[in-house]
């Protein structure tokens, strides 16, 4: 049974460029035609041993996978092979344009609920937030096309940014559930 690269790293593993800004339908076909080869289905009359492989390297690819194709993930991964650990950065420098944003979105998400037309107000917000997750995905897909390393901390914090933006797109799917139910 062929390694589906355990050594390798996620872009290694589906032989693409170490670019943020990956062709997400190359990544998908690449993704498929792995998972054809290693499928635990494939080995079912194998030996433990190539089943437990096949089960290892099915894991390995769905977690690379799931890891490439989201942008923020993708983006603290890409700094995690160049070094940086955001867990470990504990400087969090955001403009105060930013972290006004951030704390207007947190109001308005608060204030959903008390509002005429909450749908209609949560999908205004949810659209803020989206779109301020594209535009941090643009700006990230500049830097790390420059390839400079002095950029590594710039960088890392455009990903805190995103984390943020995330987290409260999050809340608003999690609302968004809440009012539907």
């Amino acid at each position: 049974m062929a390694t589906a690269g355990l050594t390798h790293n996620y872009f290694e593993l589906f032989n693409l460029p170490a670019d943020y800004d990956l062709d997400l339908t190359e990544l998908s076909t690449r993704y498929r035609t792995l998972q054809a080869t290693v499928h635990p289905d494939k080995f079912a009359n194998a030996t433990d041993l190539e089943r437990r492989l096949s089960m290892q390297q099915s894991a390995l690819i769905n977690e690379a996978y799931q890891t490439l194709k989201n942008p923020l993930l993708r983006a603290r991964y890409m700094l995690q092979l160049k070094g940086v650990d955001l867990s470990v950065e504990s400087s969090v420098s955001m403009d105060s344009g930013f972290l006004m944003q951030q704390i207007r979105l947190r109001e308005e998400l608060e204030q959903v609920r008390s509002q005429k037309n909450p749908e209609a107000k949560l999908l205004v917000v949810a659209k803020e937030i989206e779109q301020a997750i594209a535009e941090q995905v643009v700006v990230l897909t500049g830097l790390f096309k420059e390839g400079n390393e002095k950029k590594l901390p710039q960088i890392a914090d455009y990903v805190r940014r995103m984390q943020f933006m995330v987290k409260l797109q999050q809340e608003t799917e999690a609302l968004e559930e809440e009012l539907i139910s």
